[in-house]
């Protein structure tokens, strides 16, 4: 399901973007990333690095996710927020993103994000 996608992970714990990336490799996908940080983030994208898929955590360093998210948006790039937050406090803007919960399952990732 994941041969040959490139996913973007962007998570601010470094054991569990290690945990992620390892478990999306072992999927076949390619992972950029992980980014620790927004400003890493979008700093792998105007690098020009092709994606496909993102995974995104909400509150990445106290910041929240949602002007990547706006810009993944922008390119048509399907993306997952993968977080401990209740589907309320996301904004209405992205009430109709999937909201995977932590731990996450890149199995069940892999499912939405392929829809």
């Amino acid at each position: 399901m994941l041969r040959g996608k490139r996913i973007l992970i962007v998570e601010d714990e470094f054991y569990i973007a290690d945990s992620l990336a390892m478990d999306f490799a072992d999927l076949g996908a390619e992972i950029v990333g992980p980014a620790a940080s927004i400003d890493e983030a979008f700093e792998l994208l105007g690098t020009g690095e092709t994606v496909d898929w993102a995974v995104l955590d909400i509150n990445v360093q106290g910041a929240m996710i949602y002007p990547l998210a706006a810009a993944l948006r922008r390119l048509g790039l399907p993306f997952v927020f993968a977080t401990g937050y209740d589907h309320w406090m996301i904004p209405a803007d992205y009430q109709s993103v999937p909201i995977c919960q932590k731990p996450v399952d890149p199995a069940s990732v892999a499912r939405l994000l392929a829809r």
